[in-house]
């Protein structure tokens, strides 16, 4: 099966200075997976591409049981996507999984372009957006632990480019000896300044004492830092991309006489990298050490319900999945539905729910404090900063029993 796009942009023979690299997009649908899932996922990989300066072009999907161990593909596909991209002159083919090294390895020698697989994708992402130190290193762990096990098909990339005699056996099998002792000390390197700079944080956070926490989390671009600089009236960095923010900010917060600390924390995406879960553990420890978590859900996102699993998901993976949850539905301005023809006797589906429909239902469930709002329109959030008050008057009065005088 296969989805196409009409061609945008530039001409293939537009030069590099004039326009930017041109993609396709692949993907496999699992028998088990509605075409339209993977449809969402493609959008997902070209919202990723386009935050990388990519232009996505064509998708091309197939299904099959499972991804072929050998070319993700199948032969067949494979040759169809190789050929196209030769003569459209397509700079870069977008994986939408994590490629393994003998996989790239073979679809490199088919295909006439670059490979990016997702996980690659993400990486250069955060390389690319990380400010800090701290988050500068992260990301640079994650992006040598990426590397280490795929040293030789770069190799073999470079000697094919090189040619000549004597480069296949020799020369090359030791410098990727050497390139994977590099890489292992640097990694050692890294993560010895990561324990460094996590023992200063932790000091950091221990000299804050005992005041209550509250930590934003969510999918990525959903509206936590628009949310944090509502609330908090800082300027934290907030933009219409994915991983906008990769440090976690933190900010003093007074409601009337009650004081709290607020976080903003990195998102969180489906298949996210499993190098960068490990290397962005320590930056979560906000999340973790927090005492009520406010997971903020783009409402007007045809997929939130997996994105809010995700999510839930990833809080269980680095041990945040106990805490309390106040649930914020964000951007009702921008939530659409279809209104379902009252002659239709199928059943109605997410995208028939009018806003109050999706209000009633949500909060209907018990033990799921919610609130819609639009943080960008300022809709609610009077509401919001009332229960939020609210939670962290409760929870500061648990601890300090004898200082309800403050409130």
């Amino acid at each position: 099966m296969e989805e196409n796009n009409n061609k945008t942009g530039n001409s293939p023979g537009a030069t590099a200075e004039q326009r930017r690299e041109r993609a396709v997009m692949v993907a496999v649908i699992r028998d088990n997976q509605p075409p339209a899932q993977v449809g969402e996922y493609l959008d997902e990989l070209q919202f990723l591409a386009e935050t990388a300066d990519i232009e996505c072009v064509r998708r091309f999907t197939q299904r099959l049981p499972q991804p072929s161990s050998r070319i993700y593909v199948g032969p067949g596909k494979l040759e169809e996507i190789a050929a196209w991209c030769k003569e459209q002159e397509i700079d870069v083919a977008i994986f939408d999984d994590e490629l393994s090294p003998s996989q790239t390895r073979n679809i490199e020698k088919a295909m006439p372009c670059r490979i990016l697989d997702r996980t690659r994708l993400i990486l250069d992402i955060f390389l690319s957006r990380a400010q800090t130190a701290y988050a500068k290193t992260q990301v640079q762990l994650a992006n040598y632990e990426y590397m280490l096990p795929r040293l030789s098909g770069m190799w073999t990339h470079l000697e094919r480019q090189r040619g000549g005699t004597g480069t296949r056996g020799g020369a090359g099998e030791r410098e990727i000896e050497t390139d994977r002792r590099i890489i292992r000390n640097r990694i050692s390197k890294l993560k010895e300044d990561l324990k460094k700079i996590d023992r200063q944080m932790a000091v950091q956070r221990s000299n804050r004492g005992q005041m209550v926490r509250v930590a934003l989390v969510g999918y990525t671009n959903v509206g936590k830092s628009t949310l944090m600089n509502l609330i908090s009236k800082s300027e934290v960095f907030a933009e219409n991309k994915l991983f906008a923010t990769l440090d976690t900010t933190v900010r003093k917060v007074v409601f009337d006489n009650l004081p709290f600390l607020l976080s903003d924390t990195v998102g969180f995406i489906r298949k996210l990298p499993t190098e960068l879960i490990e290397s962005f553990k320590s930056t979560l420890d906000e999340v973790r050490e927090a005492d009520l978590l406010v997971h903020v859900v783009d409402v007007s996102h045809p997929q939130y319900e997996e994105q809010i699993a995700v999510v839930k998901q990833t809080l269980q993976e680095i041990g945040a999945g106990d805490k309390p949850v106040y649930l914020v539905f964000n951007k009702v301005d921008a939530y659409t539905y279809t209104e379902k023809d009252p002659y239709d006797l199928t059943p109605a589906t997410r995208g028939n729910l009018s806003l109050d429909d999706l209000k009633r239902s949500w909060i209907a469930q018990e033990n799921t404090p919610c609130i819609f709002l639009s943080a960008r329109e300022r809709t609610n959030i009077e509401k919001f900063r009332s229960d939020l008050y609210g939670m962290v008057r409760e929870i500061h009065a648990g601890r300090y029993p004898f200082n309800n005088f403050l409130y």
